[in-house]
């Protein structure tokens, strides 16, 4: 490829992808549905500036930013909570998937050749977009709601559906991704080995690499064997006939309870966000606009068709399975749209010959346009299930699993701890008498493990990383206690923190009254320094042991504290001369405007 082609399609796709998300944010639109528009606005199909023609080249590519994307749900959802959830997944998905698809190949029986060619297209357009669905839920934060809850059950059944779906094509094509004369055993045993393979990898093998590199501190290796071990187990999963995004899931999903979860999520997400966006462009490039042109009618009557069905089963479905009207009608606006995995499917089947060009082109065109209004349809569910006010309705409207919860029981933290060495443990031992939930982070992996063997909510992670601070969802917290060691450390973390929580309450541990300053200039709403009130204790020791009285020896140290400790401030000028303290006579009040202690 020529780099100058090349640069120009990436400046070109760059450019049209944060225009359209910035203007359709700014009315209120989705940040996805810009990212579609975008994408059919510079696709081969319209006039004017095009990035590509090898659309699907430009798709497979960016379909591993749908299997990071499941890779990162997969570390919020712990296996205990998965199997809570079987009687949605098992029950609700599979009827989902084949009632739709009984009523979709019924529909395009009409309009296709065959039956073989119409089961095709009923299965296919059963499933949902995962990508769109769960991107939607995750960036509003509406995955551990009961509707996100239904959605992500059903979308999970969808991918495991996969597997007989691919098999349906040696069957119509005497073909297919496994030999089709590979013995029906051998297939199962394929599936089971690899399965076994992803998750012994997830249980034991990567979180023993990952605790030899986070020793080693190399965190660029660190994040190296992350990506490699999320592509690693989406290939297996492929090469066995099934799905990557389920690879991504099940690796995420055993990865959820190592100590390294949040900060894996953490060096993931930024790659994960950036390839969702371009996938969304390359789906919005896959419109072809010409056979809207050309057969308006049978092409609005197959997307009408598709969406007024799904929305039919799935809200009836969740109403059998003792949804709320709410959460019914929310689940299917969401799951109305076909999803990425069709255009796998008729890809292979075109490849194939089961299909010839005019069937493929349509049908790519249906799923594209219905993926394109999925962020419309989601907007009017919401707005629809306002209306629908059953008594119960929203009683129970959140699960009581939190992803961001410690381990210390499913509520979520309300204290995190940055630093769990001996001051830090001190702090979450005196929580935890108390009942108060929280989480630590501490960077050190052999005290990570030693505590969290002992029982303590304590993951790996630095929380001087930024994208840490929000995997952590510290914002959620009431209160963050900084007890790091490194004071350059504690000031850079309270400036992130402030950054992205501009109300919730700072303590930090500070080794001196410079650093004390410097941390309530950054943002702190409290800093502490040791070495002072170590120095101040003693004193109070001191004047005890001389025979004055406790309450008089209390009250002279809390006078030292007072002003922000002004005695001791100009009782070291006396000594060392004004200005030498860093911030001393000359010092910025905190950030919330209030006199600091």
């Amino acid at each position: 490829m020529d780099p100058k082609s090349f640069l120009h399609s990436a400046v070109l796709l760059l450019v049209a992808a944060a225009f359209a998300v910035a203007l359709f944010r700014r009315f209120g639109l989705g940040s996805i549905l810009g990212l579609l528009v975008a994408g059919v606005l510079i696709g081969p199909h319209t006039p004017g500036p095009s990035v590509t023609s090898n659309v699907d080249d430009l798709r497979h590519f960016t379909e591993l930013g749908v299997v990071l994307l499941l890779f990162v749900i997969g570390l919020e959802m712990h296996p205990r909570r998965l199997w809570e959830m079987r009687r949605t997944l098992f029950g609700l998905g599979s009827l989902q998937i084949l009632i739709t698809g009984v009523l979709l190949t019924l529909y395009f029986r009409w309009f296709v050749p065959d039956w073989p060619v119409a089961v095709l297209f009923g299965l296919s357009m059963a499933l949902s977009s995962t990508a769109l669905v769960m991107q939607s839920l995750y960036e509003k934060g509406e995955i551990v709601t009961r509707h996100g809850q239904t959605a992500f059950a059903i979308l999970l059944m969808q991918d495991l559906a996969v597997v007989p779906m691919i098999a349906l094509l040696p069957i119509i094509a005497d073909s297919g991704p496994l030999p089709s004369d590979l013995p029906l055993r051998e297939q199962l045993t394929t599936v089971g080995v690899t399965l076994f393979c992803v998750l012994a990898g997830g249980r034991w093998v990567v979180p023993k690499a990952l605790d030899l590199l986070a020793r080693q501190y190399n965190r660029e290796a660190f994040f190296l064997v992350v990506m490699a071990a999320v592509l690693l187990a989406a290939w297996a999963m492929e090469t066995a006939g099934m799905s990557m995004a389920l690879g991504a899931f099940l690796m995420g999903m055993m990865l959820s309870g190592s100590r390294y979860s949040v900060q894996i999520q953490a060096s993931v997400e930024p790659h994960k966000g950036l390839l969702m966006s371009l996938f969304f462009v390359a789906v919005g490039m896959s419109v072809d606009v010409g056979i809207l042109a050309a057969q308006p009618f049978i092409f609005a009557l197959h997307v009408l068709a598709l969406l007024l069905i799904k929305l039919g089963v799935v809200y009836a479905l969740c109403r059998l399975f003792d949804s709320d009207k709410r959460t019914s009608v929310r689940v299917a606006f969401m799951l109305a749209q076909a999803g990425e995995f069709g255009f796998v499917l008729f890809g292979a089947a075109k490849a194939l010959q089961v299909v010839d060009d005019g069937v493929f082109a349509m049908a790519v065109a249906v799923i594209s346009l219905s993926m394109l209004l999925a962020p419309l349809m989601a907007r009017l569910g919401a707005h629809a299930a306002t209306r629908k006010t059953d008594p119960q309705d929203g009683v129970h409207d959140v699960f009581q699993y939190r992803p961001d919860a410690g381990d210390s029981g499913d509520e979520a933290p309300r204290v995190v701890i940055a630093g769990y060495g001996r001051v830090g443990h001190t702090i979450g031992a005196v929580l935890s008498s108390h009942g108060i939930a929280y989480v630590a982070f501490e960077s050190d992996p052999v005290l990570v493990a030693r505590w969290r063997n002992d029982g303590y909510p304590v993951f790996y992670g630095d929380i001087c990383d930024p994208h840490l601070i929000d995997a952590a969802r510290v914002e959620r917290a009431q209160l963050v206690v900084l007890t790091i060691d490194d004071q350059r450390a504690a000031i850079t973390a309270t400036q992130l923190i402030r950054a992205r929580s501009p109300d919730i309450a700072i303590v930090a541990r500070a080794r001196d009254l410079a650093t004390c300053d410097a941390l309530f200039r950054a943002g702190a709403s409290k800093a502490f320094p040791e070495a002072v009130e170590a120095s101040l204790r003693l004193a109070a020791e001191t004047l005890e042991g001389l025979g004055i009285p406790q309450t008089e020896a209390e009250h002279v140290v809390s006078d030292a504290r007072g002003a922000d400790y002004a005695m001791v401030r100009s009782q070291f000028e006396l000594v060392h001369g004004a200005g030498n303290e860093s911030g001393a006579g000359n010092r910025t009040d905190r950030s919330d405007g209030q006199p600091s202690r």
